[in-house]
Formats: C-alpha cells, sequence, structure tokens
C-alpha cells in the first residue's frame, strides 16, 4: 500500500481494494465474509498478517478468521479473549481515527494477558517510520447505524501487523484501513442477518412442516373419529353454526355434511332440551341431551366441548365431541321404569303412587279437622278446615301464598255435588280374585290383573294415573274431578271390569269395589290412600255378596 508521501495513489491499487470490498459483501455465509474479509487486508491493504476477531452473544471475542501464516491460523483459530483485555487495549495507545495504534514502547505489558496474539519477527527498526515486531494496530468494527454511522455496538476488532513495505501507515493508508473496517462491519451485519434470515427460515419451514403434520394429524383423528366430531363458530351472530362434521356424527343422525352446514346444534336439539345446550355452549361444557335425526326420531348423545383458535390471535371455534349414548340412556331409563313400575302390569307401583301422590300435596299441621297456623311475617293466624278451605280474615291470602305450589282441594263432605273440582283418589279392590287363582292357577290369575290392568288403563283419560298398589288392588289418581264425575268414572271401570277376561283357554269374570277419596294439602299421601281404602271396605260391605263378583 502506497505511503503517504507518494503523490498519488495508484489506480490499480484503488481497482485492487474495490475489489476485495465487493468480494466481501458476495460471500456466500458469515465464514466466508469473515475469511474474506482477512485476506482483504493481506491481498487489498498489503499486510502480513490479518486477523479477525468476532463479539460473540456473551461478550467476548473469538478468532474467527486468520490470514497470512497457516502455522499462526492454526494455532490461534477459535481461540477466545475476554471482553475485559479487548477494552483495555482499545482505550490505550494511540488514536488514528478510527483506528488504536499500541506502539512496542506500551505493548509490552500486554504480553501476557488472555488475547490470542502472533508476531512477525524482524529486526528493530532503524528509521522513525518504519514497524517495530511489537507494535500492534486495531481497526474496531462497529455495527452501522443509520446514515452509514457507527451506532456504537462492536460486533469486532481487526488486527493487522507489520505492513509489507514496513512503514508505518501513512494518512492513506490508515484512512483506506479504517474504510475497509466499516465495509467489513457492514459485510458482518449482512451476513449475520442473512444467516439469521436462513435460519429463520429453516424454523418457519420446519414449523410450517410440523403444522402441516399437525393439522393432517387433527384431520385424520376428525375425519375418521369413531364418535362424531363437529366445528363450529364460537361468538358472534353465527355462534354455534356448523362448519364442519365428521362421517360418523353425518352418520349419527342420518345427514349429510352439506346439509349439516346449514344447521347449528340449537336446530338440531330436542326441545325440551335447548336450556341445557345453552347452558354448556362455552369451552369445556358437557352435557347429554337429545338430537334430532334426519327421520324426524331423536337420538341420545353426551356432548362435550373445547376451544381451538385458528391463530394466536386469530378466530376461536368450538370442537364438540358428541357420542352416542342412545343404548345406555335406554338402559337408565329401563332400569329407573323397573324401580317405579309394577313388573306384571306395566303399571306405576306403590312408590311411584305415593311419589307423585305427595308431589301434590303440601303439608300443613292439622288439628281435629282444623288447621291452625301462624304467618310470623304478617302475625295473622291462619285457619283452615278439614278440606283445606281457608277463612277469611286480614293477611290469609298473603299467608296462602307462602309459596308457589297451588294447593289441592277437596269437594264438600256433604252427599251434594258442589261444583268443586278436586284430586279424586279411586281405590280399586277385585272380587272373586283369589277364586280364580286357587281354581285355576297363578299363570290365570296373572292373566286376569294384565286385562284389568289394561282396560282400567283405556277406561281413565290421558295424564291419569293408574297404579297396581300391589295383588288385586289398583288405585287411580284422576285430578279435576267433581263427586259426580267421579262415582260415574268409577262406575264405567267397573262395568269395563265385570266383562269376561279369557284366561288358560276358558272365560272368567271377576267383579271389583270402589271406594273414592279425596286428596288435599294437609294430608300425606299413605292418608290419602287409607281415605279411600277405608271407602272401597264400606262400599263392598254395603253391596250383597252375590253382586261383588260376576263369575
Amino acid at each position: 500500500m502506497e505511503t503517504e508521501s507518494e503523490p498519488y495513489v495508484r489506480l490499480a491499487t484503488l481497482r485492487q481494494l474495490h475489489q476485495v470490498m465487493a468480494d466481501m459483501n458476495t460471500a456466500r455465509s458469515l465464514a466466508d465474509t469473515l475469511q474474506t474479509v482477512a485476506d482483504g487486508v493481506v491481498v487489498g491493504l498489503g499486510y502480513e498478517l490479518a486477523c479477525v476477531n468476532l463479539v460473540r452473544p456473551d461478550g467476548d471475542l473469538v478468532v474467527a478468521a486468520f490470514s497470512g501464516n497457516p502455522a499462526a491460523e492454526a494455532l490461534i483459530t477459535g481461540r477466545v479473549g475476554s471482553r475485559d483485555s479487548w477494552e483495555r487495549r482499545l482505550t490505550m495507545g494511540e488514536r488514528w481515527g478510527g483506528l488504536v495504534f499500541i506502539p512496542h514502547t506500551e505493548g509490552w505489558i500486554l504480553d501476557d494477558d488472555d488475547v490470542p496474539q502472533w508476531y512477525t519477527d524482524g529486526p528493530a527498526p532503524r528509521f522513525e517510520d518504519e514497524w517495530h515486531p511489537s507494535d500492534r494496530l486495531f481497526a474496531p468494527m462497529y455495527m452501522p447505524g443509520v446514515q452509514g454511522s457507527a451506532c456504537g455496538e462492536l460486533i469486532g476488532v481487526l488486527s493487522v501487523d507489520r505492513p509489507r513495505n514496513g512503514r508505518l501507515p501513512g494518512a492513506w493508508g490508515r484512512e483506506a484501513l479504517q474504510m475497509y473496517a466499516f465495509q467489513a462491519a457492514i459485510a458482518i451485519s449482512n451476513a449475520r442477518l442473512r444467516a439469521n434470515m436462513q435460519r429463520a427460515l429453516v424454523r418457519l419451514e420446519r414449523e410450517q412442516q410440523a403444522l402441516r403434520a399437525s393439522e393432517e394429524s387433527f384431520r385424520q383423528a376428525f375425519e375418521y373419529a369413531p364418535s362424531g366430531m363437529a366445528i363450529a363458530e364460537m361468538g358472534g351472530d353465527q355462534h354455534g353454526r356448523i362448519l364442519r362434521t365428521n362421517d360418523a356424527l353425518c352418520r349419527l343422525l342420518g345427514r349429510p355434511a352439506s346439509a349439516m352446514r346449514r344447521y347449528s346444534f340449537s336446530d338440531l336439539v330436542h326441545p325440551e332440551d335447548i336450556g341445557t345446550l345453552l347452558r354448556t355452549s362455552a369451552e369445556g361444557g358437557r352435557a347429554e341431551l337429545r338430537l334430532g335425526r334426519r327421520d324426524g326420531t331423536y337420538v341420545w348423545v353426551s356432548l362435550r366441548n373445547s376451544v381451538v383458535a385458528d391463530a394466536a390471535d386469530g378466530p376461536r371455534f368450538l370442537l364438540t365431541h358428541v357420542e352416542d349414548i342412545e343404548e345406555r340412556k335406554r338402559r337408565e331409563l329401563q332400569l329407573a321404569h323397573r324401580a317405579s313400575h309394577d313388573s306384571l302390569t306395566g303399571l306405576p307401583n306403590s312408590a311411584e303412587l305415593r311419589s307423585r301422590l305427595s308431589a301434590r300435596l303440601c303439608q300443613r299441621p292439622t288439628h281435629a279437622g282444623a288447621l291452625e297456623s301462624t304467618d310470623a311475617a304478617y302475625g295473622h293466624p291462619a285457619v283452615y278446615d278439614a278440606n283445606g278451605h281457608g277463612f277469611d280474615f286480614p293477611g290469609a291470602a298473603a299467608f296462602d301464598a307462602y309459596d308457589h305450589h297451588e294447593h289441592t282441594i277437596a269437594p264438600v263432605e256433604s252427599g251434594r255435588d258442589d261444583g268443586t273440582k278436586g284430586l279424586a283418589v279411586l281405590f280399586c279392590d277385585l272380587d272373586g280374585f283369589k277364586s280364580i287363582n286357587d281354581r285355576f292357577g297363578h299363570n290365570a290369575g296373572d292373566v286376569v290383573l294384565i286385562e284389568v290392568a289394561r282396560r282400567l288403563t283405556r277406561g281413565v283419560r290421558d295424564g291419569d294415573t293408574v297404579a297396581r298398589l300391589g295383588g288385586d288392588e289398583f288405585v287411580i289418581l284422576a285430578d279435576g274431578l267433581g263427586r259426580a264425575d267421579a262415582q260415574d268414572l268409577a262406575v264405567r271401570l267397573r262395568n269395563e271390569i265385570i266383562q269376561p277376561i279369557r284366561a288358560e283357554g276358558r272365560a272368567v269374570r271377576v267383579g271389583a269395589s270402589f271406594g273414592i277419596g279425596w286428596a288435599h294439602c294437609g294430608m300425606t299421601a299413605d292418608e290419602v290412600l287409607k281415605s279411600a281404602d277405608e271407602r272401597m271396605y264400606v262400599e263392598k260391605r254395603s253391596r250383597p255378596k252375590q253382586h261383588r263378583r260376576a263369575g
């Protein structure tokens, strides 16, 4: 490299410097760039040795590239110098613009620190501007800032040793080294950026591959799941609208996927289960309800919801798992039916009868045909007669409305029909049934009981209850009847029962005795049944024996 004493710089030298800078900026990788920087100092700037010390993430500097001496390159490449030692170097010596020159007269104190070093041997200088073997020259490289200026972040240091002409660099040599260090910093930053981008692209591609694999796994798990799966919109005006269903759900509901997309679950759920659906439409919701099939029937299913997001901040969807529980529900209903119904006739049993009757009655303390209660809130006594009718006095209406229960009342005890409608309890006992069991066997008796149950059920209204209390005793609960209505019902049912019954190949007959009781609040279910039972025995004893049954 020419010194400043020369009146001009050769054009070939400028071309050489331009070429090494071009090579430096077109290197393919960070490692290539670092080596090109070191080689450019030797080839383009005319130094015998050049070393690129690169700042690591921990702040220390590592020898990342070396040029000019293979033996020195093998010895010190990869060695690390501490940041403190380098800070010491860059703050001592002489400042040549952006360069740091440490003459041999000061540099001897650095001989034993931890920075990797190599010197080119040679004789002691004879002239003032000659290079001493122990002289040190550093070109710090800083992160390029806006408008081409250094922003202060050190990214590396160029170390050079002994210009080939043996002279200390003049103004042109110093400017060229400083300019080269600045361009090297740009090239290193760009190479790092390219390396980071390449790593990011590789990582992104891997993530995309993983995402595609995950999406494919989800698609296969969704499509081929043995139970129903659906994805629905979450939030907004279209909340709950079905976007996608799998084959299992389409088969379960008998609807094609294209048709399913026209519905939301609220369109398919049984009207009685819509409240259950609304309570479980959030994340983690779980419910058992009925969904409508294409043929108009309903199937019991278990719904389980979870929320999935399209992206970190993207739209959220409701993933619904639909499991067919029709068989389990059928078994549960069968078990519940068996627990509450008579196994022979299929009628509600004694426990179910008492449960239905108790549900209509609220309990009030009674006392010798009259009932007295104190309304603590209003301070007025409330008195009721034996039929549950309240006497009129201030505050009585407020007490009578102490809850939302509609009190069950009974017609008056006198024989006349006063138009009051109540809950009639008809206690039915078969006449002559024991003789059928004795003469023809229990199989014939069972046939008679089944037929009587059928005739009683056929003879009452929808909503009335026909129950088998046990043995040959039946009870009918018929709400909204007056006294005359209840008596007419008993006559009709008796006439149905006494018709011949085919059992074991022969016609048999049984009679029936009915006792009519009335339920009203203040009575227990057992009290109501006992009252009807007693009236039935009164009615049975009042009829001539020959009229009790038709044999």
